[in-house]
């Protein structure tokens, strides 16, 4: 049997079809039609928290916009989204866009059918009894398909975390330390500390003052100008 043959003929013909609409909506999306990662629901996507500007270099922290706006979902649609989440993260198909998920197991579901109808479809002898065979491997092959595409999910969820952002207003009020010998009206450096690195930001002081390196201050007021923030003694 040819190979267009084979993947023309039921049940391979689902999954080629199938194929062929990934294959286009990722065409869409490397020129930018669409966002790869905005389709489906949320399949458990690690959360951590982003920010934009300074991180230790020499301009200010600009700590980045407030988080996307929610999206109000009905509830039933709610309730689908997250029964479907929860049974592909039950199986290991978490962590990455829905999109990565449904290509993936389309490919081996397409590649798996083909197989099976290349030695044993074929060779069923009548029209009925290759119907009902064709329909075990339609099942048989998205069954297979899901531990192969959870086997390949793995590896790649560390390459879609999904950051939180938060706002440059939301630091005042919190400590900082001073990373600079002083701190004036026109300059100075510290740090807000952090679970990871911690956020380098431009920071001004009322004079006289005893800051210095090292020093604990805290933060309270951001000037959303010139992007600085004002600190003053602890204590």
């Amino acid at each position: 049997m040819e190979f267009l043959t084979i993947i023309l003929t039921y049940p391979t013909v689902i999954y080629t079809t199938l194929l062929g609409v990934v294959l286009v909506y990722w065409l869409l999306a490397m020129v930018g039609l669409v966002d790869f990662e905005s389709g489906g629901p949320d399949l458990g996507l690690e959360v951590g928290v982003e920010v934009s500007g300074d991180m230790g270099g020499d301009a200010g922290a600009d700590v980045g916009s407030d988080a996307s706006p929610d999206h109000h979902l009905l509830d039933g649609e709610a309730a689908n989204a997250s029964t479907l989440a929860g049974y592909l993260i039950a199986i290991g198909l978490g962590g990455v866009p829905f999109s990565v998920v449904v290509s993936l197991l389309t490919l081996f579901a397409w590649a798996i059918s083909s197989i099976a109808a290349l030695w044993l479809v074929q060779y069923v002898p009548t029209s009925i009894l290759r119907f009902l065979v064709g329909t075990g491997v339609l099942v048989g092959a998205f069954l297979l398909a899901l531990p192969l595409a959870a086997a390949t999910v793995r590896p790649l969820r560390k390459l879609f975390v999904s950051h939180n952002a938060i706002s440059n207003f939301s630091l005042v009020g919190m400590r900082c330390k001073v990373l600079t010998g002083t701190v004036d009206e026109k300059f100075g450096r510290a740090e807000v500390p952090s679970r990871g690195a911690g956020y380098h930001i431009r920071v001004v002081a009322e004079t006289p003052n005893t800051l210095t390196r090292d020093s604990v201050a805290f933060i309270v007021e951001y000037d959303e100008a010139t992007m600085v923030y004002r600190i003053q003694e602890e204590g």
